[in-house]
């Protein structure tokens, strides 16, 4: 298939398919070109980028989509090294979820403040929630 109907299949644009492919994610050799110089992309680069989407959507990022995909690749993709790659991204995960808990926190206290007299909300007068 060319680009266009693997752009359709996949979900992901031309420009994203020649990105990956430059960073070596999927491979078109030589031999899988048109006499046009068209690029023939086969069923299993398919594959390989609804598996790229899938892996992402767990919030992988695309090196460590990279190297999971590499490990499956190598029939190195054993539940432990999985699973302990998925406890990573949990624990990032759960660290960023505080982190914003964190800022939602200091937000919400600079409202509360702003509210109940740091500024009258009947004025025209700046806020000095975000005051140097």
């Amino acid at each position: 298939m060319l680009i266009g109907e693997l752009s359709k299949r996949s979900g992901f644009s031309r420009d994203t398919i020649r990105f990956y492919e430059k960073q070596g994610l999927i491979r078109v050799g030589r031999r899988e070109r048109r006499e046009n110089n068209y690029k023939e992309y086969s069923e299993d680069i398919l594959r390989q980028l609804l598996l790229l989407r899938k892996i992402k959507s767990y919030g992988f990022t695309l090196n460590e989509s990279a190297g999971i995909i590499a490990l499956m690749e190598e029939n190195l993709a054993t539940c432990n090294r999985v699973s302990e790659a998925a406890s990573g991204k949990i624990q990032t995960i759960n660290a960023r979820i505080q982190e914003l808990e964190n800022l939602k926190e200091l937000l919400q206290s600079g409202v509360d403040a702003c509210m109940s007299g740091c500024c009258s909300p009947d004025t025209d007068e700046n806020c000095r929630l975000f005051a140097i």
